[in-house]
């Protein structure tokens, strides 16, 4: 059986990752606007649906259904430089990981065409 990228990275990594990934976001002068309400169930949710996004359980979606990911985006302003910032602080995240560069790689080309999905202004 081939791993998914969530076996791959593992529970503590992601962990690690969405930790140090909205450390960035919520201070960033150009997106923490988007990020203004509980921090810590917005750390929780993006743990959840990064679970799921990767291939691991679907815990998102057994606490708060299909993740309709572009429909919860809607209420808020996107523009693309949001989107290529977001980009940056998730890929500071990603490369702070101890993992292979192969993986960080993988993770990147999944990140990419979502954030630019979500764009909407």
């Amino acid at each position: 059986m081939e791993l998914t990228t969530y076996d791959r990275l593992g529970e503590d990594n992601l962990r690690l990752m969405v930790d140090r990934f909205y450390d960035l976001v919520f201070s960033h002068p150009q997106i923490s606007r988007l990020f203004k309400t509980d921090k810590a169930l917005i750390k929780e949710k993006q743990r959840l649906f990064l679970t799921q996004f990767f291939g691991g359980p679907d815990l998102y979606s057994q606490q708060y259904g299909h993740p309709r990911m572009r429909a919860r985006h809607m209420p808020h302003a996107i523009a693309e430089e949001d989107a290529v910032a977001w980009l940056q602080c998730m890929s500071q995240a990603v490369h702070s990981l101890d993992i292979e560069e192969s993986l960080k790689d993988e993770m990147m080309k999944r990140f990419i065409p979502t954030a630019m999905f979500m764009v909407n202004s």
